[in-house]
């Protein structure tokens, strides 16, 4: 047995709902479960993406014995090409997980370049898989995509469950429903720690079953007079199928519309997953050959998210969809925690168009795919485990789920209600919260990796909110005296209508500011940029009351 404990060790999805990612670590070795992102929020200005900061794994790539993906939601993979790039693709360790969430994988690698050079390999439930100390199993789960998985890490020390995301759906939509006997089994074998989803955790009673949201969506589109605009998450393949169901029972086309749903959906129809009847689905430029009445849309951006296909449509930015009066937008899914504000801007603009919106709150057209209370009590029942470590969800529901696993008769001091970069360790005297590591985030503005900090952002806010100025003032070379009038430009500036006169007064405080630092003898360029940043940013406050960003530039002549 090794002397050194057992860590387990998020980096991200705790405190927050996303960017699940999970080291296991045991005798210097290392297996990642999860690697995914979460989406900006509205004051992450022009960034597209947000990852977990995995700096605790750069330079440590050659411990990673294998990276185990629960299931192809992007909180739970889309930051794998990112952290390959990132951390040396030619070393990178090999990549397990179910067949459409490898195919997935695949998908997202073949974009970045990357598919020839990582090992991605598809695995079933109940295969084993040796990663150095560790044995790696996936159990089936069901949830809101096919082939979502828990998955058991065992070692000598014991075995670790790491739920993903899960739901005891009693009747899911492809007949399989989780493997509630293998649960029982690592119960009884003697489960040291659980690792479990929390996102529901202030849900009470049962999820509802995936089943219920087809009929109730034919239901919802036979009262539908004009084209229907159905917006779910592209990966809910279940959903995808659900709609193009409805629309062949009442004989309407579908068309797809984002990049990821028509890349989803082909995935899905390659590997079984969809079945869509000959000729039901056509082109976005075919829209117009066919009656309102005659078509259904089924469209990404169901989280308003800005470059998304519906956020586009609303704001009449689309260039294959223009929406109209008489069209019905179906939200299909209910807004992620923090998304809302992002959701109801995109619906107020919809009917300000003119379109009839339904939600889930008109009709029961979403299912969740996270289990609610009774169920997370299920899967602690079921499991029996030693410890227990909540996952997946804001402290809020962290601490539920802590609640319910007191319920449950799990001893309090053995519930850990952890955050990222805190590592639970764990051996043979107990458990213990280790040594707090680097944990945050890493922001991706186009195709770019940024810095942890957030300077970029701050100066973002900042120019959103009060604008900049730029002052350019050429010296002397001889006696740092000014040679030429100041030039001053400037951008966002809310200020007052005579705005000639507050120019004359800015570029007489720049004349003032370089006349002293002449008698003064200051010559450094940069130490007069810091003088003429003080003096104006003084100066500009005293007279407009804001705050905008000053960026002097001196120029010697």
């Amino acid at each position: 047995m090794s002397s050194g404990p057992l860590r387990v060790l998020p980096l991200g999805g705790l405190g927050e709902i996303g960017k699940n990612m999970t080291v296991v670590e045991y005798e210097d070795r290392i297996v990642l479960v999860d690697v995914g992102l979460r989406f900006p929020t509205a004051e992450m200005m022009g960034i597209d993406l947000v990852l977990p900061d995995f700096a605790y794994l750069r330079g440590r790539v050659s411990d990673i014995e294998a990276i185990v993906v629960t299931h192809g939601h992007e909180d739970h993979l889309g930051c794998l090409p990112f952290l390959l790039r990132e951390l040396g693709v030619h070393d990178a360790p090999p990549v397990y997980g179910g067949p459409l969430t490898m195919a997935m994988a695949r998908s997202k690698l073949d974009e970045h370049k990357l598919s020839r050079e990582v090992h991605v390999e598809d695995v079933n439930d109940g295969e084993i898989i040796e990663a150095g100390p560790f044995d790696l199993e996936l159990i089936h789960m069901t949830h809101s995509i096919p082939d979502a998985s828990a998955v058991a890490i065992k070692t000598d020390l014991g075995t670790i469950l790491v739920t993903g995301d899960y739901k005891f759906d009693q009747t899911p939509v492809d007949g399989r429903p989780a493997d509630v006997s293998r649960l029982a089994e690592l119960g009884r074998e003697g489960l040291l720690l659980l690792c479990g989803d929390s996102t529901n955790g202030d849900r009470p009673g049962f999820a509802p079953s995936e089943r219920v949201a087809g009929p109730n969506l034919r239901d919802v589109f036979s009262r539908c007079t004009g084209r229907i605009i159905v917006t779910s998450f592209a990966s809910n393949i279940h959903r995808v199928q659900q709609v193009v169901d409805a629309a062949a029972a009442l004989g309407r086309k579908v068309v797809l519309v984002g990049r990821s749903m028509k890349k989803n959906t082909n995935i899905g129809r390659s590997l079984g997953h969809i079945k869509v009847p000959e000729g039901i689905i056509i082109g976005p430029r075919e829209i117009a050959q066919f009656p309102d009445h005659k078509i259904v849309i089924i469209s990404t951006g169901s989280q308003g998210e800005p470059l998304s296909a519906l956020r586009r449509m609303a704001h009449k930015d689309h260039p294959q969809v223009e929406l109209h009066a008489g069209d019905t937008v179906v939200f299909s899914a209910t807004p992620i925690p923090g998304n809302e504000r992002a959701v109801n801007e995109t619906i107020d603009r919809l009917y300000h168009i003119g379109c009839d919106v339904i939600t889930t709150k008109d009709a029961p057209i979403h299912a969740s795919g996270h289990g609610y209370q009774e169920e997370i009590k299920l899967m602690l029942n079921l499991t029996k485990p030693r410890y227990v470590m909540p996952f997946h969800g804001d402290h809020k529901r962290i601490h539920l789920h802590g609640q319910l696993a007191e319920a449950v008769g799990v001893a309090p001091e053995n519930i850990f209600k952890g955050e990222n970069g805190l590592p639970l360790e764990l051996d043979a005297k107990g458990a213990r919260w280790g040594k707090k590591v680097q944990s945050g985030m890493i922001f991706v503005d186009g195709v770019d990796i940024g810095d942890v900090t957030d300077v970029a952002l701050r100066d973002r806010r900042m120019l959103s909110a009060d604008g900049i100025f730029v002052v350019v003032a050429t010296i002397s070379e001889q006696d740092g005296s000014s040679v030429a009038e100041p030039e001053v430009i400037f951008r966002g500036v809310p200020y007052a209508s005579d705005a000639d006169k507050l120019l004359d007064q800015l570029r007489d405080c720049v004349e003032k500011s370089l006349e002293r630092a002449a008698k003064d003898e200051i010559r450094e360029i940069d130490l007069l940029q810091e003088i003429l940043h003080d003096d104006l940013a003084a100066f500009v406050y005293d007279k407009i009351k804001r705050r905008p960003m000053v960026l002097p530039v001196v120029v010697e002549v």
